[in-house]
C-alpha cells in the first residue's frame, strides 16, 4: 500500500540507517527524493508513520526507527491495501507483458463505465454521467464489488504516481480506512480525489503534492463514493 515516493524514502532511511547508523537529515532525504521542500518529507513520514513501517521517537534529533519492511525490501508482506495496477498504453491489456506465473492478469477484460473527470488538485463538481467505458483486467475487479472509472484532472496525487489525465478505477464503498486514496464528495456538490485520513469527527483530505494544502472537513460534509484499486494510463 506504500505509494512510489514513500517505497523510496523508506529504503533510503533504511540503507542509512544500516550504513551509518543514523538516519538521514529531511535534507538529505529531501535531495535524494528530488522534492522542492522539506514539507513533503513531513508528509512521506507521517503517512509510512501512520502505515506503521516507521516510529517517530520523541525528543531526539534524527530520531527515526524502522518497525517493519515491504517484501519488495526483504520485509513480510504487506497488509491488503491499494497497489496501482498500471496498463502503459491503456488500450490493449492484452498487449501489457505479463510473467507467466502471473497469469490472473490475463483474465477476460472487464468494460467499466468512465463516469466522467474527478479532480486530484481543488474540487471540482462531481460528474455523474457516462462518457465512454474502458477495458480493465478482470484481475482488477473484486467479483463481489461494484467498480467504476474517473478520468484524472489535475497534478495534486502526482507522488502517489497518479497523473493528468490517467483513468483511476473505483470500487464503491462508503467507508475508507486511514490512509486510502478515495473518491471523496465534498458538501454533497464537488468530488475529489485524495488520501482520507480520521481524526475523531473531521475528515482530513490530503494530497500527494506539497503545492497542495491538505482540506479539513467536518465529518457530515464529507461522502465516501469509493476507494482506489486501478490505475490506467494512456501514452
Amino acid at each position: 500500500m506504500l505509494t512510489k515516493k514513500q517505497l523510496q524514502l523508506l529504503e533510503f532511511i533504511h540503507k542509512r540507517l544500516q550504513r551509518d547508523g543514523v538516519p538521514p537529515s529531511f535534507d538529505e532525504m529531501k535531495v535524494e527524493l528530488d522534492l522542492r521542500s522539506k514539507s513533503g518529507i513531513h508528509r512521506l513520514i507521517t503517512a509510512l508513520e501512520e502505515r506503521g513501517f516507521i516510529r517517530r521517537l520523541p525528543h531526539r534529533a534524527r530520531a527515526i526507527e524502522i518497525i517493519r519492511l515491504p517484501e519488495s525490501l526483504g520485509g513480510a508482506a504487506e497488509p491488503q491495501g491499494f497497489t496501482p495496477h498500471v496498463i502503459d498504453g491503456g488500450q490493449a491489456p492484452a498487449a501489457v507483458p505479463v510473467p507467466a506465473a502471473a497469469d490472473p492478469m490475463r483474465q477476460a477484460a472487464v468494460e467499466l463505465p468512465v463516469m466522467g473527470r474527478i479532480a486530484a488538485g481543488v474540487p471540482i463538481e462531481a460528474i455523474s454521467q457516462v462518457s465512454h467505458q474502458v477495458a480493465v483486467p478482470g484481475s482488477m475487479i473484486a467479483p463481489n464489488g461494484q467498480h467504476f472509472a474517473l478520468e484524472v484532472k489535475g497534478d495534486s496525487m502526482i507522488e502517489a504516481g497518479i497523473n493528468d489525465g490517467d483513468i483511476v478505477v473505483i470500487r464503491e464503498t462508503e467507508a475508507a480506512d486511514n490512509g486510502d486514496i478515495v473518491v471523496a464528495l465534498v458538501e454533497g456538490q464537488e468530488a475529489t480525489l485524495k488520501y482520507f485520513h480520521r481524526h475523531g469527527r473531521t475528515i482530513a483530505l490530503e494530497a500527494a503534492n506539497p503545492v497542495y494544502e491538505t482540506r479539513h472537513y467536518p465529518e457530515d460534509q464529507v461522502q465516501i463514493q469509493g476507494r482506489l484499486v486501478g490505475l490506467i494510463r494512456t501514452y
